[in-house]
């Protein structure tokens, strides 16, 4: 038998490790096949060098990031930064996820939330769920949280995903850390990571967890 798939559909090289790292790393040692395709390679993250040194960067370090997390298959899509809608239309992109979607065929698809304040990670989120209803995805479809834990009062009351990531959230951290070029990024959003592991661990009984809300 086939492995079962999972796709994770991010707009940033680290942004499925902050949100899901932990249960990338529980689905790779359960023998789940894990895929993650980025839509951009965040050049402007490193205005100070060359935007084609940036790129091979930031693919070095999320590859090394990848191995440790367990994901087998990690691709590109090459959108610039703020420019998502436009390029995503003009470059076919759907074209070329729903030829992946139909080669792993993912029981579980992750991406972005809608109540993210990053326009890029809005825009991601917003691809996903025109594509899902496109090709009528029949798989269950979960987001996952960047900036926007504090919004996410308001879904009190939608389907959730609760994974125990005690024994892999040290493996998150050690990939996170992974993206070196990226300190100011890491600095901001550490304390996220631990405080959202934390909290999510503590209602749920564990030390701890990550949580998604199911869109589909």
């Amino acid at each position: 038998m086939e492995p079962e798939s999972v796709l994770f559909l991010c707009a940033h090289n680290d942004d499925q490790l902050v949100g899901a790292g932990g249960t990338i790393a529980k689905y790779a040692k359960e023998g789940k096949k894990i895929v993650t395709l980025i839509f951009s390679f965040g050049e402007t993250s490193l205005p100070h060098i060359q935007e084609e040194f940036s790129r091979k960067t930031r693919v070095k370090e999320s590859k090394r990031a990848a191995k440790l997390l367990g994901e087998d298959e990690v691709y590109y899509l090459g959108i610039r930064e703020g420019n998502f809608a436009e390029e995503i239309a003009e470059r076919k992109i759907d074209e070329k996820v729903w030829e992946i979607i139909k080669r792993i065929k993912p029981a579980k698809i992750f991406t972005h939330s809608l109540d993210d304040p990053h326009p890029d990670h809005r825009a991601v989120y917003r691809f996903t769920m025109d594509l899902i209803e496109k090709i009528s995805y029949k798989g269950e479809v979960y987001s996952f949280n960047i900036w926007n834990f504090f919004l996410n009062f308001r879904k009190r009351e939608q389907p959730k995903l609760v994974v125990d990531i005690t024994d892999t959230f040290k493996v998150k951290i050690e990939a996170f850390n992974k993206h070196k070029s990226q300190l100011p990024s890491r600095l901001s959003l550490m304390w996220n990571i631990y405080f959202q592991a934390i909290t999510q661990g503590f209602n749920n009984h564990v030390k701890y967890a990550e949580v998604f809300y199911k869109i589909k």
